[in-house]
């Protein structure tokens, strides 16, 4: 039954172990690899003592190291905040603070561009540097730092878990365009629900490459995620910097469903898709307000099928 954010990943993976559950260039982590990393991950911090419900920042761009940060945030009882990776520095330092920060996750580049903001966290205790073999980095006084590598050393069983499904397991915060980001709280019913929501009226499966274009940070790119481990898909991982190269992507990885916000989709309209990208896709879906009616006449002629 799925009860907890996690559980999409132990279900699909009891079912589908072998198959791709997130890709990322060259990269591809089936769905019982990243079941043990979710496991190793959620170890990892009880481990270091990080409380039920308390707080694990990730600051890093779309890759599979944040995915595992998410899900084993949740195994673990706590609460994950993704990080918009855009952000400048005084609005990460304002995340951190604001959500009261146990634990910060990020690569040692950006960690060193948080440098004047990391002193004002004051619940911060532990900071776990991504892709270091060596948490060769600032030191700070109260604050612990580890590597990804020695937080996964732990094993990667599925862990016990104490949560219920109203428990917080994540805050998304806004993107601040507007003042300081705002962060919304969400359940594990709230994920959950949505990913079985999602996944029935897009009729996904495990047939499935769905394409992730927008930021974790944002419900509906989280969503392609919770959308993909319900339905054993595979989600692809991208990181978003011009239009060409998504659609590029679509036709090179085979995509079946793409999922944008209007700004964004009246740029893909307007470009020529490959003969492969109109074969693969199977369905669009807009999120963020309304997609003008010529931007949908635009992909329909693009998707004559």
């Amino acid at each position: 039954m799925l009860r907890l954010l996690p559980d999409l990943i132990w279900n699909s993976a009891s079912r589908f172990g072998d198959s791709c559950a997130v890709k990322t260039g060259e990269k591809a982590v089936a769905y019982s690899e990243l079941a043990n990393l979710v496991g190793s991950m959620a170890a990892g911090l009880t481990e270091l003592k990080v409380g039920r419900r308390e707080r694990v920042v990730i600051y890093l761009e779309k890759r599979i190291e944040a995915v595992v940060a998410a899900f084993g945030t949740a195994s673990a009882g706590c609460a994950f905040v993704p990080v918009n990776p855009l952000l400048k520095p005084d609005q990460v330092g304002h995340i951190l603070q604001d959500s009261s920060a146990r634990v910060l996750i990020t690569t040692r580049e950006r960690l060193l561009l948080l440098e004047h903001v990391i002193s004002a966290c004051s619940t911060l205790r532990h900071i776990i540097i991504v892709g270091s073999s060596a948490p060769d980095v600032l030191v700070y006084d109260d604050i612990a730092t580890h590597s990804w590598t020695s937080l996964l050393a732990s094993g990667g069983h599925q862990p016990e878990q104490h949560a219920i499904d109203t428990d917080m397991t994540a805050i998304l915060y806004t993107s601040g365009s507007t003042g300081k980001p705002k962060g919304v709280i969400l359940s594990h019913r709230n994920l959950v629900a949505g990913a079985v929501s999602v996944a029935e009226y897009l009729e996904n499966g495990p047939h499935d490459r769905i394409l992730s274009i927008l930021p974790l940070s944002f419900d509906a790119g989280f969503s392609q995620l919770t959308t993909a481990f319900h339905a054993g898909a595979c989600v692809v991982l991208h990181n978003f910097l011009f239009p060409k190269e998504a659609i590029n992507l679509v036709a090179r990885e085979a995509i079946t469903g793409v999922t944008a916000v209007p700004p964004l989709w009246i740029q893909l309209a307007a470009l020529d898709w490959p003969a492969d990208a109109q074969k693969s896709v199977r369905y669009f879906a807009n999120t963020g307000g309304r997609m003008p009616r010529t931007t949908l006449d635009q992909l329909r002629q693009r998707m004559p099928g």
